[in-house]
């Protein structure tokens, strides 16, 4: 079970500064999409300097022109690029290309896929590499949560890892490490926290408590 953590809205340095903070305790750094806004694959390039040890994951959502874009944040150094569950399979075949060519993954964010059950399977069936459940900042505003989308995913996913994000702290990540996804994904849960290092220390701890005991 891996942490991911999620940069989005803090200037580049600030970020940087951030991942040093907590580098100890997270495995994966996701780049995000207002942070590929501002910064394009430099933001990629500079944590792949800064932090080589640690995976790169390049948000960018794609959902058009799917080998050029995920060529993109391949060869600035991301591991993981994601696209759109709601595009087109000839969207998600091109991704997947890319990532095959560079020994790279693709992570299907599923916002706003209607029919989960149905859209996994296709996913599946095209090679997809990682299932995100995705609440986003909008929805979690309005109250929606993604513990229920998770146990969705892992009822029917068969062959993806799941990775899961929306709101996850240390307050709450107890429900999620239950149901086991392979990537627990945080943003401000860790990075407005009053110490973030602290609060991605108790996460982690909860993830490998979880890991354990499943021993």
């Amino acid at each position: 079970m891996k942490l991911q953590l999620a940069l989005d809205e803090l200037p580049l340095q600030e970020a940087l500064n951030l991942a040093e903070k907590v580098r100890e305790y997270i495995d994966i750094i996701e780049i995000g999409t207002p942070f590929i806004i501002a910064e394009g694959m430099k933001g990629v390039r500079e944590f792949k300097e800064h932090f080589p040890e640690k995976e790169i994951l390049a948000d960018e959502k794609i959902m058009d022109g799917g080998y050029f874009e995920s060529e993109l944040a391949f060869r600035a150094g991301a591991e993981y690029v994601t696209a759109l569950g709601v595009t087109d399979d000839l969207t998600i075949k091109a991704c997947i290309k890319a990532a095959e060519k560079f020994n790279k993954q693709l992570v299907v964010d599923m916002i706003c896929v209607e029919d989960l059950p149905t859209r996994i399977q296709e996913l599946e069936s095209l090679g997809a590499h990682v299932l995100a459940v995705h609440t986003g900042a909008d929805q979690q505003a309005a109250g929606r949560q993604p513990i229920e989308d998770l146990r969705t995913m892992k009822k029917y996913a068969k062959n993806a890892k799941i990775a899961v994000a929306g709101g996850i702290n240390s307050e709450t990540i107890y429900q999620y490490v239950e149901l086991e996804p392979a990537i627990i994904i945080v943003g401000t849960g860790i990075t407005k926290a009053d110490d973030p290092a602290i609060e991605a220390k108790l996460i982690k701890e909860a993830m490998s408590a979880a890991v354990k005991g499943a021993e």
